[in-house]
């Protein structure tokens, strides 16, 4: 199987997401600038307007590198802007898997998959912008890999 990419619709939730963080930033630094350092609220509109701008760069860049992969061993992951990270998932860890939709996800028809590993640091990993078909789809074929690695009692 190929690398697969997310959903187009993810960069809408994660744009969204950044615009309420640079909001509520943009809200702290404007009432600090005016009641601890006199300046004004157009502080709080700058920090907005610049933060704003970083984070949807970040969260257009961030789609085009997000990939998966279910290959015949293991799920490989490829994801991050500043820092690139590859994870591999070996079946015969996975413990179990979830499929999600948040709130602003089922606006936009969209679901994640959070797959569950045995370990403790960065036990799970999440693979989100999905539709719920294929959030479902990958649900049910890495409970079968996880079985086929480990055996019956797998997953």
């Amino acid at each position: 199987m190929e690398p697969r990419s997310l959903h187009p619709n993810v960069r809408i939730v994660w744009i969204l997401q950044s615009l309420l963080s640079a909001a509520i930033l943009g809200v702290i630094v404007g009432a600090i600038g005016v009641a601890g350092f006199d300046l004004g609220i157009w502080v709080g509109g700058v920090a907005f307007l610049v933060v704003s701008v970083l984070t949807v760069l970040h969260a257009i860049l961030r789609y085009r590198i997000w990939t998966y992969e279910v290959r015949e061993d293991a799920l490989y992951l490829e994801r991050g802007v500043l820092t690139r990270v590859r994870t591999v998932v070996p079946y015969v860890r996975i413990q179990h898997v979830d499929a999600s939709r948040g709130p602003v996800e089922r606006a936009v028809g969209l679901a994640s998959s959070v797959v569950y590993t045995a370990g403790t640091r960065g036990a799970d990993v999440t693979i989100p912008g999905l539709t719920p078909e294929r959030a479902d789809d990958l649900q049910e074929r890495l409970k079968q890999l996880a079985i086929l690695a480990e055996g019956d009692d797998a997953v």
